[in-house]
């Protein structure tokens, strides 16, 4: 059972089995598009044991959602600024926000 709880502003604690949960929205802008980001995000997510989505957008930019231990999403975020080997990462925006649904796998959306 999950037993989530609001503590701030745009902030959403999850606790699950015993594990603190956090969740956040990410746009990533650069040359990120057409040079396997997705499929990068979605492997050092999979890595990380993360699970959510990424999906590029209609401007350019591609859009990851990620939940999981907020330790491992720190990292996660600092790989993705990287990026992967074509990409050029210019920014990268950040929100973290509440969830209504859990995710089992992390999931490239087309």
């Amino acid at each position: 059972m999950t037993e989530c709880k609001l503590t701030g502003t745009h902030d959403m604690l999850c606790t699950m089995e015993g594990l603190v949960q956090k969740i956040f929205r990410a746009i990533v802008r650069g040359r990120v598009q057409g040079v396997l980001y997705r499929d990068f995000a979605q492997r050092k997510a999979r890595a990380l044991g993360l699970t959510g989505t990424v999906q590029n957008l209609k401007d350019g930019t591609v859009e990851i959602y990620a939940q999981g231990d907020e330790k491992k999403l720190k990292e996660y975020l600092e790989k993705l600024k990287r990026g992967s080997l074509f990409s050029k990462v210019q920014s990268i925006e950040v929100a973290w926000q509440e969830t209504e649904t859990e995710r089992e796998d992390f999931v490239i959306l087309y």
